[in-house]
């Protein structure tokens, strides 16, 4: 992690992106659920509560790992893309995770827009399935786990079977999910027991590659 990004409290913070246009607060169980596999499975320093920070201001650089999504429109004004540009070109991670998990939605469309607006054309890129990130901590041999949405065909009726990402000076400094991820684990954490198997295990992976790379 670039130096210029550093965490006051030296502890893991969960951090979400507040931008101006459409809906940046979906999924509001899910950061506790991820917090609590966090403390569950490793030994990080853990901050349980989630950080909201506005993107349009400065204190987005005191969190090295950040977390975007929406179902609407996404349109960065002029600051909030120069701190974006900023954030990700020092060291900064952005997991942005599409909430209609459909590659022709309206967030697809218009993250990806703005992404390429300010990374350049084609700079999001389809991640091999056998990158580091799939073996940070737990191992997915396959790639990224599917969802419940994707295999119950709703969205665009397909299963994404890759990610995206932009890397910088050879690591992932965006990670881009059409998967759903953020509603996939917006449950109240103590359902988990309920399940066969732990579905945020993926997401201990994306913390520890985003702390450690």
């Amino acid at each position: 992690m670039n130096n210029f990004l550093h965490h006051k409290h030296n502890a893991f913070e969960f951090t979400r992106i507040q931008y101006h246009s459409g809906d940046w607060d979906t999924d509001q169980r899910m950061p506790s659920n991820v917090l609590n596999s966090l403390i569950e499975y490793t030994s990080l320093n853990i901050i349980q509560k989630e950080k909201i920070v506005s993107l349009d201001r400065s204190d987005i650089f005191e969190s090295p790992f950040t977390y975007i999504s929406g179902h609407k429109l996404v349109q960065f004004s002029d600051q909030e893309g120069s701190n974006f540009e900023r954030y990700v070109n020092n060291g900064g991670f952005v997991f942005a995770d599409d909430c209609n998990h459909d590659i022709d939605g309206l967030f697809a469309q218009s993250f990806e827009h703005q992404m390429e607006r300010i990374f350049g054309k084609a700079c999001l890129k389809k991640i091999p399935n056998n990158h580091e990130i799939y073996h940070s901590f737990f191992h997915f041999d396959e790639g990224p786990p599917p969802t419940s949405i994707e295999l119950n065909g709703w969205g665009d009726d397909m299963v994404h079977d890759y990610l995206k990402a932009i890397e910088i000076d050879g690591r992932i400094a965006i990670l881009y999910s059409n998967k759903d991820y953020g509603c996939e684990w917006d449950y109240d954490f103590r359902n988990k027991r309920f399940l066969a198997e732990d579905n945020t295990k993926f997401a201990v992976n994306i913390v520890l590659y985003a702390m450690t790379s």
